[in-house]
Order: structure tokens, then C-alpha cells, then sequence
């Protein structure tokens, strides 16, 4: 599935026209509309840290190509969780215009619109290149801004980072049954978090920042977050040393701006043209990163730390994978909006089968297979 993602992103790369990035202020921003040569900042609440490779640096990235397309006549200024306002409260912040903008993942609003997480994860896939191929060329990026809408957000939302697969957890012990997950507190992602309530975890969901301290002072037994180069930034074969695979959860992750309405609207149609091609770059360079840091960092953590690469068996995959299926009926009986986009995204895969079904070769198996 690599090669398939790769070609997408290539393909999005190719159409990128790096001609500089709107200015977008704190204040006046209505008066700012193209470059008048005022030099503006733009607050961004990141909400994951800045620190971690693809997940929270490629906001960063953002930030170093608008200052150098525009001779630092504009400044994003990226700050760490909780700076501005705490992670979880970014959208009604921008929303509300408290602040201009933040980046993040949609999953994190799931209490405040049910579809949410169907835009940054989802279990069993699809995959990094086919979720975006829905989302760009398929009725993704429609439905999101209209879940943002309808629910009365006043947001645009922009695809702003892509990653691959994850791994899908630390744990103390291992875990070789269902029985072993009974009763274990666990810091657990999107939809991929029903699942395992459904198994009986105790499931909570916090920013990364804060898992180590949780899992150190024992609130926490588990945690899934990202991928190996990104969980060892917070330390986690520190306390937890049973890392398992594959991320049947989350098999690609896609962060986003999110950026206050009325100031997008205030700008001119080039400069939104440009603040979505340079999100787009950031789609390409955190996909590609992900990818490329992976490998070390699994053997950092087997030949350093003492960490075991653990493989699901088939049965917990198969239990996982039925669990998902009941959490996605559920989901879509309660809620209308879900059940359009989940359907709506069925049939995309399903359409999308008669290419991705026939033209990539199997993954050859690792040595632990």
C-alpha cells in the first residue's frame, strides 16, 4: 500500500504552486487582503507538541515556507498546546474567533459532532493513499465542511498533514487475550477507542503531552498514540515495554487547519488558493516523513530499550475487526450525518476495490511474521 500512497501524494505534489501564503492577523485582518506589504502574525494553537516528527512539527513546516515565500512579511506562530487555549477546546476558540486558527485532529471534536473522527481515522482503512483520494476527489472535503456547518461551527477546514500507519499501543503486560484487556485504563484515540470499550477498557482520551505523566504515576496501564519515531519522543518504552501491531485502528492519520470563517473569508481567492497549496505540501512532507523514520526507531527501541514488537494474533484481529463493525452500526443508527458519510465512504471504497484490487503487489512479510 506504500507504492499506492506514494503515487497519490506525487500526483498532489505535482500540482503545488508555492507563490507565497496570506497574511493573516490578529487584527485588521479585513484590511489585509493581499500583500500590501503589512507584516501580520497569525496565532496557530497547535494540539499535539511541535516536537514530534509529522504529527506536530508539520504545522512547523507551514510556518518556515510562508516566511520564506513571503521575505517574513508574514508569521505563523505556532504555539504549543495549551498556550492558547487547552487542545481539546481549539475549535470553539477558533469558532468563536479567540483565536485565528489551529491545527490539529478532527477525531478530537467526536464529542461535539459524531462524524468527526471519520476525517482523521479510521479503523481497518482505508489506507493513506485511498483517504485521500475520497477526500480530494471524492465527497470528503464537501462533507467536512458541511459537518463544521451545520453543526454551527464557523470554521473552513483544510487537510494540513497526512501519516501512515500507526502502531496500535504500549503496554506493560502482554496481552494475548480479551481477558487481558478487561479493566485496563487506557489512553485510547477515535473510533479505535469505542472499539476497545467495547472489550472492556477504560477508555480516555488526552493529548500526547500528557500520556508519559499518566502512564508514569500509573492513572494509565496503556496507551495507543502514533507511530514508533513519535511515541519515542514521549518516552513511553520508558514505562510501557510491549509495543503491538499492526494499527488496525488507525492505518492513516489526517491532521487539519482549522481556520476561522470570517477570516477566510476576508481574504481573496489567490491567497486562499495559496494557504491550501501550502497545506497540501505539509500533507506531502509529513506523509513522507512518517514513512522514512520508522524503521530506526524500532530498532532503537529492541536493541536500546528492551522493547518487544508484539504481532496481534489473527483471533484478536478477527475480535477487533467484529467489535468495529457493531461500534460503526451503532454509530451510524444514532446519528444521521455519520450514517451519510460512513455510506458515503463505503461506496467510494468499494468503487475504489476494482483499481486498489488489482494493481499493487502483496506486502512481503517481516521476520516477526
Amino acid at each position: 500500500m506504500v507504492n499506492k500512497c506514494a503515487v497519490t501524494i506525487v500526483f498532489l505534489a505535482l500540482g503545488f504552486s508555492f507563490i507565497g501564503c496570506q497574511p493573516i492577523g490578529s487584527s485588521d485582518i479585513r484590511n489585509r487582503n493581499s500583500t500590501s506589504g503589512v507584516k501580520v502574525e497569525l496565532k496557530v494553537a497547535a494540539c499535539q507538541p511541535t516536537n514530534l516528527p509529522g504529527l506536530g512539527d508539520a504545522i512547523l513546516g507551514v510556518a518556515d515556507r510562508v516566511r520564506a515565500m513571503t521575505s517574513g512579511r508574514v508569521e505563523l506562530n505556532v504555539q504549543e498546546p495549551g498556550a492558547l487555549v487547552p487542545a481539546l477546546e481549539v475549535l470553539d476558540a477558533v469558532s468563536s474567533g479567540t483565536i485565528e486558527s489551529g491545527f490539529g485532529p478532527a477525531g478530537f471534536w467526536a464529542g461535539k459532532m459524531p462524524a468527526a473522527p471519520l476525517f482523521s481515522a479510521i479503523p481497518f482503512g482505508p489506507e493513506a493513499g485511498e483517504y485521500i483520494a475520497w477526500m480530494y476527489h471524492g465527497d470528503g472535503l464537501e462533507l467536512e465542511q458541511r459537518m463544521y456547518s451545520e453543526a454551527g461551527f464557523q470554521v473552513v477546514s483544510l487537510p494540513c498533514a497526512l501519516l501512515a500507519a500507526e502502531t496500535s499501543g504500549w503496554f506493560r503486560k502482554p496481552v494475548d487475550t480479551v481477558e487481558d484487556l478487561r479493566g485496563l485504563k487506557m489512553r485510547f484515540y477515535g473510533l479505535g477507542g469505542q472499539v476497545m470499550q467495547e472489550l472492556g477498557v477504560a477508555v480516555t482520551v488526552m493529548p500526547g503531552g500528557e500520556i508519559y505523566q499518566a502512564l508514569e504515576k500509573n492513572i494509565l496501564d496503556a496507551t495507543e498514540f502514533s507511530m514508533p519515531a513519535i511515541d519515542e519522543k514521549l518516552g513511553f518504552s520508558r514505562v510501557a515495554k510491549y509495543n503491538y501491531y499492526p494499527g488496525w485502528h488507525q492505518q492513516a492519520t489526517l491532521l487539519e487547519l482549522l481556520i476561522n470563517k470570517s477570516i477566510w473569508d476576508s481574504l481573496s481567492k489567490v491567497d486562499q488558493s495559496i494557504i491550501s497549496n501550502a497545506c497540501q505540501a505539509a500533507m506531502l512532507d509529513s506523509f513522507a516523513k512518517s514513512e522514512a523514520l520508522q524503521a530506526d526507531a524500532i530498532r532503537r527501541n529492541t536493541n536500546e530499550r528492551g522493547v518487544e514488537n508484539r504481532r496481534w494474533s489473527p483471533e484478536m484481529l478477527a475480535l477487533y475487526e467484529a467489535t468495529w463493525a457493531d461500534v460503526v452500526s451503532r454509530e451510524a443508527a444514532r446519528d444521521p450525518f455519520f450514517k451519510e458519510v460512513w455510506e458515503d465512504l463505503q461506496a467510494f471504497r468499494n468503487h475504489y476495490r476494482e483499481w486498489g484490487g488489482r494493481a499493487f503487489l502483496p506486502r512481503p512479510k517481516t521476520s516477526s511474521q
